[in-house]
């Protein structure tokens, strides 16, 4: 088994490919010592043509590939695509469409939050995958034939797992919900990373707007670093440092020399006038312009909470009885914003969830449905029925 690795090859298997009515597709990467992956491997089958392609070939250009994935006319199948169209927007600037994800259209047809690709491949290809090749070094050339056999069975098993979901999805109905999925996956904007977000991925309770303020510029600081320098985030300052500085606000060289989670040094070199002035800069922010801190948040009341634990189990049920995963149609904090808020604007309340359970969740909370028993089974009524 050979690897596509000139332009020329590419560009046949490309033509090939642009005649099928959908293809597969997959990508191998690495990223642990950079900021930005570094594609190494792509996969991609049809019905009549199949390849591996070696982006890291000398003089490969991949321009026919992603020629490909711009082609309206070729449905291009993946399985849990984000990493994946997120690779091909930072090499070309393209995101791939029309997109069907397998994961998120085995979670649409009841297979579970996130179901994995073996567990999928065994119940709707009925085979078997060998993982003994799963953590390959994929930038290592040559790659042996088992570890392209590997490469090349992702994707020729998911022509087999697309075709069953296909199915499924005409049975029930539920192509639209799916549609509304691959309209987020497909939109650019999923794929715009901002340094000024950045503080959003740093999991900490903070007390006051003035840690907040330096928590956002120390993080925008460290994502611009990481990204001109393509590194990863954790080789120009740790979580936990982003963290205590956020949190102790040091002004001085001497409060930075004390804080636990920097290396010693710091504090007296380059960098550590550059975090000052981060801390510096995030102490001057507005505070009307920042969100409320975590710790600042009001408390949910008694009564919200309760409808919480009322809305979460009528999901369940709900979710249950239609053959979804609950993780698809609301998260934690959708239900919590519902419980307290009927106006919330969270995408419970949108497009197919609210069709399956917004308003469903609505009628619980203005005590026009119940849960209760139906002929032994845990169901959602309306209470005109219990009359």
């Amino acid at each position: 088994m050979d690897l596509i690795n000139t332009s020329e090859s590419l560009s046949r298997l490309c033509r090939n490919l642009a005649t099928e009515r959908f293809i597969t597709v997959d990508t191998e990467f690495m990223r642990e010592t950079t900021y930005w992956p570094d594609l190494c491997l792509v996969q991609v089958a049809g019905d009549t043509a199949q390849g591996l392609i070696d982006p890291m070939a000398p003089g490969m250009d991949l321009t026919p590939f992603f020629d490909l994935m711009s082609d309206p006319s070729v449905l291009k199948v993946f399985h849990a695509a984000r990493q994946d169209i997120e690779i091909m927007v930072h090499k070309a600037g393209i995101v791939p469409h029309p997109v069907f994800d397998t994961q998120i259209a085995a979670m649409v047809c009841g297979f579970g939050d996130q179901v994995g690709y073996e567990a999928i491949v065994r119940r709707l290809a009925r085979a078997q995958i060998d993982k003994s090749s799963r953590f390959t070094d994929w930038s290592r050339r040559p790659l042996s034939d088992k570890q392209l056999a590997y490469a090349l069975a992702d994707v020729t098993h998911l022509r087999v797992v697309y075709l069953a979901l296909k199915s499924e999805l005409d049975r029930n109905g539920r192509e639209h919900w799916l549609r509304e999925e691959m309209d987020i996956l497909t939109n650019p904007a999923t794929y715009r990373t901002e340094p000024e977000d950045a503080w959003k991925r740093i999991k900490l309770r903070l007390r006051s707007k003035r840690q907040l303020g330096v928590l956002m510029e120390v993080a925008a600081w460290r994502e611009r670093e990481a990204r001109d320098k393509n590194v990863p985030r954790s080789r120009i300052l740790k979580d936990d440092a982003v963290a205590e500085i956020a949190t102790q606000i040091p002004q001085t060289r001497e409060a930075l020399g004390q804080l636990r989670a920097l290396p010693r040094g710091i504090a007296n070199s380059r960098l550590g006038e550059v975090l000052l002035k981060a801390v510096a800069d995030g102490l001057s922010r507005d505070p009307k312009s920042l969100p409320q801190p975590s710790e600042e948040r009001a408390e949910m009341t008694e009564a919200a909470q309760a409808a919480a634990e009322v809305l979460k189990l009528a999901l369940k049920v709900v979710c249950q009885k239609e053959g979804i995963a609950p993780r698809l149609v609301a998260s934690t904090s959708d239900i919590d914003a519902l419980a307290e808020r009927e106006d919330a604007d969270i995408n419970l309340m949108k497009g197919w969830r609210r069709e399956l359970f917004g308003n469903v969740a609505l009628s619980i909370k203005r005590g026009e449905a119940v849960i209760g028993f139906d002929q032994g089974e845990v169901r959602v009524m309306t209470t005109a029925k219990l009359c």
